[in-house]
């Protein structure tokens, strides 16, 4: 893989192209090909660094699709977007089998939703094709995790098991310097536990590996503000900043413009 992450000099943004009918965000649904390749376009057009393609919804409840129907979705996406851009492109999933594909079509990143919890193939894949890994915290697959969300200490407990996820990488092959980690805001997670986590991001932070945030328009801040997801721009603006302070290294978000101009603002004050 030639292209790769540059963590440490700023806020890497990271724009979401959902190719499904069903992802929790209407604004970020594209099921046609070509406005999915367009859109991934006008994103590193705007700013985005990375480019992060899904073809399956994880939202809570979301139900499965095979494998087969998710490399079909996504994998023409990933092949025009990088016949006409070199930005960094993401494949979320879990399967080895779309991220096999995936990775060989020019994607450089595997954002895997299970940390590497659901697919035994998935590490060797991954080593393989030389990408980087996103192993993000959950508990159980999309239709079931939130009956999971029941912690003692939710910040030691994920913290706990993303260091399962990252034993589980390094021993498949891994590069140290290939793990990014993500905590999973809103997966097997109430309101009150995403809080605790955002709050606590630099004990997960002192890991030594990158953090990926993805709140963007999420549940928890309609906890808060009592607003729709078409209506949380602004608390998500609000929350990212404070992401940034908080040690993130990417924020995932659907609105990239927004979040490019969040970063650049976050990040100058941080360094001032």
């Amino acid at each position: 893989m030639g292209r790769t992450l540059a963590f440490g000099l700023r806020t890497l943004v990271m724009g979401v192209i959902n190719v499904t009918p069903d992802s929790f965000y209407a604004g970020s649904r594209v099921q046609e090909q070509g406005a999915a390749i367009e859109k991934a376009i006008a994103f590193a057009e705007a700013g985005a660094d990375i480019v992060d393609i899904g073809g399956m919804s994880t939202r809570p409840g979301a139900r499965e699709i095979s494998p087969a129907e998710e490399a079909a979705r996504v994998i023409p996406v990933i092949e025009g977007v990088r016949r006409r851009s070199g930005v960094i492109i993401s494949v979320d999933t879990y399967r080895s089998e779309v991220a096999q594909k995936a990775l060989s079509r020019g994607a450089d990143i595997v954002n895997d939703v299970s940390g590497l919890g659901f697919d035994q193939g998935l590490a060797d894949v991954v080593r393989k094709g030389g990408g980087y890994i996103v192993l993000m915290h959950t508990r159980g697959k999309p239709e079931r995790m939130q009956q999971n969300a029941v912690y003692a200490d939710v910040v030691q407990e994920v913290s706990d098991e993303l260091d399962i996820s990252i034993a589980r990488a390094l021993e498949a092959g891994i590069g140290y310097e290939k793990i990014i980690l993500d905590p999973g805001i809103g997966f097997a997670k109430r309101a009150e536990h995403n809080l605790a986590l955002l709050k606590h991001l630099p004990s997960l932070r002192a890991k030594g590996y990158p953090l990926l945030v993805g709140l963007s328009r999420k549940s928890f801040l309609g906890s808060i503000t009592g607003l729709p997801p078409e209506d949380r721009l602004l608390p998500t603006v609000a929350a990212n900043a404070v992401t940034i302070f908080q040690g993130a290294d990417i924020i995932r978000v659907h609105d990239v413009r927004e979040a490019v101009i969040t970063a650049k603002v976050a990040d100058a004050i941080k360094k001032a």
